[in-house]
């Protein structure tokens, strides 16, 4: 089938202005160019759920070993070994697998507690004053004290992190960034995992350490210190931006709906499906990518082999056909089906932590903070090739 579209109909994800606000292009995708073609970065775009879906499960022909990152695919990076998102089975399964045992939904909900903690004492300054930053104040921090404490990492040492890791992963234009591997694959880490060989705890940095498993060799065998720190770089860096972005939305999108706000300060009880449906209608990660190596058909197409395709999850999100009035924010859809989490055996490992810190720092803002109205003209939006969320939301009260 020949792959035909709007001639002008125009999409790629390093358009800073496209991305400020794509819904209405992303519509357009789907109903005119479900499976679009972009020729000066060279990919092909899918924006419709189910094809985004189909493409997420066929992981033998569209694989993830050369990255799920469009510029870096093209940029041929060398990844270090472990590093599991962007590793195809046997690889992937083993080390997906490792990680899976010690990072399960039952350890992740048994973190509440800590997590509530972390939300009051961030809060709790902030009653009775003019407002706070959502993302400054709030969700940035929320982000790196959880995954900083699973990991083990001193409170006090884990914005700095944060901020390195963010750095390393920038990219921008089309081009793969200039990625300093010896940083990328933990050398910030280094002394930590070095002081937790010698001082073990109840933490996911020793677990790695002790953890042993069988490789796609078939040896059983413990982590190599690369693997190590290749895994704890790699969640470090995973669950700081996207945790601090659904937070983010959360503000706005509360803001923008205070009718919706003040039902879920009337009932909690139905915070868990607003948390399902602003990962739905904002997710934080917009969209991956894969490489192709066998002919794949879709419903606008086939795409040939040796070609890069570019999964628009926040498209499909919004799908119609899978979500009716998709563009509509309602906390009572009860979304099913969403693929903010991808889908498949790449779906992502820390979606439970993901909902858990979203479920509660809604609940707590919303106990001390019922009403409060976004400072746009103080508001930062900052779309990435693979990203889209606010690096400031202040908030006035």
């Amino acid at each position: 089938m020949t792959v035909s579209q709007a001639t002008d109909l125009y999409w790629d994800p390093y358009e800073i202005e496209l991305n400020m606000d794509p819904y209405p292009l992303f519509r357009r995708l789907r109903d005119e160019a479900p499976l679009y073609y972009n020729e000066q970065y060279d990919f092909y775009a899918l924006s419709r759920a189910d094809d985004v879906e189909q493409a997420f499960v066929d992981h033998k022909r569209l694989i993830s070993g050369k990255s799920d990152i469009l510029e870096y695919i093209r940029a041929g990076i060398d990844w270090p070994q472990g590093f599991f998102i962007f590793e195809d089975p046997p690889q992937h399964s083993k080390h997906r697998g490792v990680l899976s045992r010690v990072f399960t939904p039952k350890k992740m909900a048994a973190l509440e507690p800590d997590v509530r903690d972390f939300c009051a004492r961030i809060l709790d300054p902030h009653v009775g004053s003019a407002g706070f930053d959502f993302v400054h104040d709030f969700g940035g921090l929320v982000a790196s004290r959880v995954i900083g404490m699973l990991l083990g990492i001193p409170e006090d040492d884990q914005a700095g992190i944060r901020a390195a890791v963010e750095a390393s992963l920038q990219n921008h234009d089309g081009e793969a960034a200039e990625i300093d591997m010896a940083n990328f694959e933990g050398a910030i880490y280094a002394e930590y995992i070095d002081w937790r060989v010698e001082h073990p705890s109840d933490d996911l940095m020793t677990a790695l350490l002790e953890v042993e498993f069988e490789d796609e060799q078939g040896t059983v065998r413990r982590l190599t210190r690369e693997e190590i720190l290749t895994f704890v770089t790699l969640l470090s860096g995973a669950g700081n931006d996207t945790t601090a972005k659904l937070i983010g939305w959360t503000g706005k999108l509360l803001s923008d709906h205070p009718d919706q706000r003040r039902q879920l300060v009337e009932d909690p009880s139905l915070i868990p499906d607003a948390v399902e449906e602003l990962l739905r209608y904002q997710p934080p990660g917009m969209q991956n990518a894969r490489y192709v190596t066998e002919d794949v058909e879709f419903s606008g197409g086939t795409v040939p082999a040796e070609n890069v395709v570019v999964t628009i999850m926040a498209s499909a999100n919004r799908d119609d056909r899978r979500f009716p009035d998709g563009d509509r924010f309602d906390i009572h859809r009860k979304p099913m089906g969403i693929l903010t989490f991808a889908f498949g055996i790449h779906f992502c490992l820390g979606a439970a932590l993901a909902r858990l810190q979203g479920r509660v720092a809604m609940e707590e803002v919303l106990k001390r903070f019922p009403e409060w109205t976004v400072d746009e003209a103080n508001a930062v939006l900052r779309p990435t090739s693979t990203t889209r969320g606010y690096d400031a939301l202040p908030v006035v009260l």
